[in-house]
């Protein structure tokens, strides 16, 4: 049996925070608590890249709208209070925003970012 010495690595595409002192350059920013539920996360989406308005609903149009942006140029995203993302939503709703934002980072034309931040108590 071959072991994925990679499994418990993050992926090269996404970079986790714990803290609030993160400056990214050129990132489109996404509040937490506007990313608690699938409908408010693209709606940020759509905002904070100005998406087209067919968007829709769904992982597949999210993908798709994601990926005409990436044929533009390099994006990154920063999701600020990081612990509120899909969190009134079931479980698998994020492991499916990470597993469509893990193919365009391996797969489109130009490189995705994604960082997560996550402020600590003082």
């Amino acid at each position: 049996m071959m072991v994925d010495e990679n499994a418990d690595r993050t992926p090269d595409w996404l970079i986790i925070r714990r803290d609030d002192a993160l400056d990214v350059p050129g990132a489109v920013v996404l509040p937490g608590a506007a990313t608690r539920t699938r409908v408010g996360l693209f709606a940020a989406l759509a905002a904070g890249l100005a998406l087209p308005a067919y968007l829709g609903d769904t992982w597949d149009a999210l993908s798709d709208v994601l990926r005409d942006r990436l044929d533009t140029g390099p994006l990154t995203l920063l999701i600020t209070d990081a612990g509120q993302l899909l969190v009134d939503e079931p479980t698998d709703e994020y492991g499916l925003l990470l597993a469509v934002l893990g193919n365009l980072a391996t797969s489109a034309p130009n490189p995705l970012c994604v960082v997560l931040t996550e402020a600590t108590p003082s």
